[in-house]
């Protein structure tokens, strides 16, 4: 059931590269999927002579370096699987992280720190000043059509809301395609006051016949919609090859949509 907005209070989101935002809530301090790896091919784990085609390839840096963000409380990642949302140098991170919150199969592969989050599953985390943050994991589907027929394709995926009293409401969606899902979402925790949305329209031909596997630029302007998101910062629309539509794109969607005002590209790093 939608929920009436909490509070008018806006909070800072500085928007790193890649899926990587960064961000203080109820005084605890987020990171969304860390990749701070130079630009550069990722193979095939089991391609050790790098001699086939690369998978994936970076093609701009992280504006910061981890040293950079400071103290970071809670990684909020959306899958351990693939290096476009995890990293070396992110997964390096994690070490020095005390709570990774991810997928079920994540958090069991990712072991000490690391929490698996099943569909609509909370946990309550302290605020610093007294007072919890609750963060509740949400379904994302990675590719189109049925989860069932995706997860075995491209893994398990999670979203995440964050939510606590007099606190503004935040989705994270992660890597998602699915507008079926943000309805989910938005029956259970809409009007949402900030969304983090997953962009870019990545495809490759040979995963689902080159269909989506995460929003484009379109489908963010109308997910924004199916929330009644009052600010949508949009992420995972840069610094990668197999992202098919950048920032430009989103801009001109939420401009079409008539929700230009909504649309907040992140603080500079």
């Amino acid at each position: 059931m939608a929920v009436a907005r909490t509070t008018d209070e806006q909070f800072s989101v500085r928007v790193l590269g890649g899926p990587t935002a960064f961000f203080e809530y109820g005084g605890l301090r987020f990171l969304t999927d860390p990749t701070f790896d130079a630009p550069g091919d990722y193979y095939a784990p089991d391609d050790h002579q790098r001699s086939g085609r690369p998978l994936l390839t970076k093609t701009a840096p992280s504006s910061v370096t981890p040293a950079d963000l400071g103290r970071v409380d809670v990684v909020l990642l959306s899958h351990d699987e693939h290096p476009d949302n995890l990293d070396t140098s992110g997964r390096a991170l994690l070490a020095d992280v005390p709570l990774t919150l991810t997928t079920p199969e994540g958090g069991r592969r990712l072991g000490n720190g690391a929490r698996g989050l099943a569909d609509w599953e909370p946990v309550e985390l302290d605020r610093p000043g007294g007072g919890t943050v609750t963060v509740t994991g949400v379904p994302a589907v990675h590719g189109p059509g049925a989860r069932e027929e995706v997860e075995p394709v491209t893994g398990q995926v999670v979203g995440f809301v964050l939510t606590g009293e007099g606190l503004p409401t935040v989705y994270v969606s992660g890597d998602n395609a699915s507008l079926d899902v943000v309805r989910e979402i938005a029956e259970r925790f809409g009007p949402v006051d900030t969304a983090i949305l997953f962009a870019g329209a990545p495809r490759f031909p040979v995963l689902f016949d080159g269909a989506l596997i995460v929003l484009d630029s379109a489908q963010a302007a109308e997910a924004a919609k199916i929330l009644d998101a009052r600010r949508v910062v949009p992420v995972h629309c840069d610094s990668w090859a197999h992202f098919t539509e950048g920032r430009a794109e989103v801009v001109a969607a939420f401009t079409a949509a008539g929700l230009a005002e909504r649309l907040d590209l992140g603080d500079p790093a």
